[in-house]
């Protein structure tokens, strides 16, 4: 799973400089709400191939969150 290609998809989403953003990087301060996040993850349903569970999904805060729950979903 390539994590450059999250953070390119959450870039293009928020239209952020991909070199700003970090695992560490809330979505939150990117002043993203909830809109902003559904329509991220989304984008990455579609990039990977997969879904978000709704659960789940509520409870992704930062980009490493949804880094790791996507290697997880792709690796099961």
């Amino acid at each position: 799973m390539d994590e450059s290609l999250v953070m390119n998809v959450i870039a293009e989403q928020l239209n952020v400089g991909v070199e700003t953003l970090t695992q560490e990087t809330a979505f939150a301060d990117l002043g993203a709400d909830s809109l902003d996040l559904f329509q991220i993850i989304s984008a990455l349903e579609e990039t990977f191939d997969m879904e978000f569970e709704n659960d789940e999904a509520e409870k992704i805060k930062t980009i490493g969150d949804a880094i790791t729950y996507i290697k997880n979903v792709l690796e099961n």
